[in-house]
């Protein structure tokens, strides 16, 4: 395994145990509690982390013949399955209570290590088609930092999930890639310090000193804003995106997965 994948890995590993760390220290009774997800109480939420993490370990050591999806095609084939993947959720999560469920997604991380014996552009069949090992890694990791996200929205009287730096930050880049692919253009700069700054939305071109129409905001924020948690009109309005310049307004673009 190659660097590059390695380290990917051992974010989403690093994000996972800090998962499992924070659940066990919740009461048996806060599980039963709706989440911010429709539909979906603490345990169930909890089911769904564990089916990405063992996503991860499974999806590795399957090889695929096909050419491989851009991410940004890639997440655009979640929502039309939402309903295969709660049936997914609801199935690994089964009967298991809290203890069980975080004791597997604990086993899970491990396999996942193990099972990563592959180089970031071998295609391997993920869930919704042909992916590069290297891009099936960080929609892992990205999954991961927003339901973390969801969790500590879930409880917000509780300390908040720690987010691990290397995992909010692959989990970051990657919207924002997402993003300029999905609306490709230089119209636009999005500014998320300090992971990463780029170009976006169709229209005139900027090529030198300070771009004219500028969108910044913290981490987190963009996590809840690229994936429909957070409105981005809202978010003007309360200053946690800052907006400068006629065309400064992502709202059309948004979210770029849900």
């Amino acid at each position: 395994m190659t660097d590059r994948l390695s380290l990917e890995i051992d974010a989403f590993r690093q994000q996972s145990s800090a998962l499992a760390d924070w659940l066990a220290k919740l009461p048996a009774a806060a599980f039963a509690q709706p989440s911010v997800l429709d539909g979906w109480d603490l345990r169930t939420l909890l089911g769904h982390v564990l089916l990405v993490a063992q996503g991860l370990s499974a999806r590795l050591a399957d090889p695929a013949d096909e050419a491989a999806l851009p991410v940004a095609d890639y997440v655009r084939r979640y929502r039309p399955a939402a309903d295969h993947i709660a049936e997914n959720t609801s199935a690994i999560a089964g009967d298991l209570g809290p203890e069980a469920l975080i004791a597997r997604l604990r086993d899970t991380v491990v396999l996942a290590a193990a099972a990563a014996q592959v180089g970031p552009r071998t295609v391997i069949r993920g869930g919704r088609g042909p992916i590069t090992a290297m891009d099936w890694a960080r929609t892992r990791t990205l999954d991961l930092a927003v339901h973390c996200d969801d969790l500590s929205r879930s409880l917000p009287d509780r300390d908040p999930v720690p987010l691990v730096r290397a995992a909010l930050a692959s989990a970051v880049r990657t919207l924002a890639e997402i993003l300029a692919a999905q609306a490709p253009g230089r119209s636009v700069e999005l500014r998320v310090p300090p992971f990463i700054a780029v170009q976006a939305i169709p229209g005139p071109r900027h090529t030198r000193g300070t771009p004219p129409n500028v969108v910044e905001t913290d981490p987190v924020t963009w996590l809840r804003l690229a994936t429909g948690r957070a409105d981005f009109t809202d978010a003007v309005a309360t200053g946690t995106v800052r907006a400068s310049g006629t065309r400064a307004d992502l709202t059309d673009y948004l979210p770029v997965l849900s």
